[in-house]
């Protein structure tokens, strides 16, 4: 099977989550026995090009154009369309991020295929791949197959994947440019500046270590200590949707089905019960650590390491060794 997987890139810098999708492509490609093309899309990306060429791959394909220096709907679909008839892959493969939701679905319908969203596993059987989500906010999941002819189109969701088992290659992939024919007068959106709802504002996914918290911390006077052991860990804060309800903490901070899903190498859980909409949006975790008071909290069943017992006993004492050890 030949796959083609499309990356994201914003200012010359990689979402992270494209190396998850790539490690998720590599796995496709070797059960398949079939051809894995990357594409990297935007303008003065060459560099970033020769970056994922290091990876193993068979082909790198780097669609440049004046027109794709900011993003813009029509000017990503109608450039991929391009590359997709030039690379002519059986599957397309993307990460579930929200520039991809907003091009996604409209590149797969101007080809008059479908897709298949928000994936967070796969299976080859029999010959046949077969796409697993989840359905009712992550209380179910479906397998779902794709009917008709290529290609298809794919994207799997942040955390599905570890990108630190992206397989490296043994030489670089070669880089081919795409010619793509693009005029202003197909773009009908005008790009302004990048929207940061905050200074401060930070994606979490982008962070090796989470420290979380939820509703056995009490009060929002209790969160400066959570805070705290988020810094000397060197991570960053986050919560479980009740916090952000409350205006404890700003909604760019929530974990969950409705919030954000990330798989950092460590999440903390303090106080936080487990409930299904926030195990989505964590689950993919590498090492997740809970303290809960309640040994029957439902968030021991998906920890590698639980602590039943007073967050603000334990938490206190975690923070008290970290000093020690930064002092020496």
């Amino acid at each position: 099977m030949n796959i083609l997987l499309i990356t994201e890139q914003r200012e010359g810098k990689w979402n992270k989550t494209c190396f998850e999708t790539l490690a998720a492509a590599q796995q496709i490609v070797n059960e398949t026995k079939g051809r894995l093309a990357v594409a990297v899309i935007g303008k003065g990306v060459a560099a970033l090009a020769s970056e994922v060429a290091a990876t193993k791959l068979d082909e790198v394909l780097l669609v440049e154009h004046d027109l794709l220096a900011a993003y813009t709907t029509d000017g990503y679909t109608l450039a991929l369309q391009q590359a997709i008839a030039q690379s002519k892959p059986h599957l397309v493969l993307l990460p579930h991020t929200y520039q991809v939701r907003d091009f996604a679905p409209k590149l797969a319908a101007s080809l008059g295929k479908g897709m298949i969203g928000d994936c967070i596993a796969y299976r080859h059987e029999n010959g046949k791949l077969i796409f697993v989500r989840q359905m009712f906010q992550g209380k179910t999941v479906a397998d779902v197959v794709f009917a008709g002819t290529p290609p298809w189109f794919a994207t799997f969701q942040a955390g599905a994947f570890r990108a630190d088992l992206v397989a490296p290659g043994t030489s670089k992939a070669p880089v081919t440019p795409v010619t793509v024919e693009l005029n202003a007068a197909q773009i009908r959106t005008k790009p302004l500046e990048i929207f940061r709802e905050a200074k401060q504002a930070v994606d979490l996914t982008q962070a090796p270590i989470l420290v979380s918290v939820g509703r056995g911390i009490k009060a929002p006077e209790n969160i400066p200590m959570a805070e705290k052991l988020a810094r000397l860990l060197g991570g960053e804060l986050a919560a479980s949707r009740p916090i952000c309800d409350e205006g404890w903490l700003p909604m760019d901070r929530q974990i969950g089905s409705s919030g954000q899903t990330v798989a950092p190498k460590l999440y903390l859980a303090l106080g936080i019960s487990g409930a299904i909409q926030h195990v989505v949006g964590m689950k993919g975790s590498r090492t997740i650590v809970a303290i809960n008071k309640d040994q029957n909290a439902p968030i021991f069943e998906v920890a590698d390491y639980g602590i039943v017992g007073d967050l603000f006993e334990i938490v206190p004492a975690l923070i008290e060794e970290l000093e020690k050890s930064k002092s020496t």
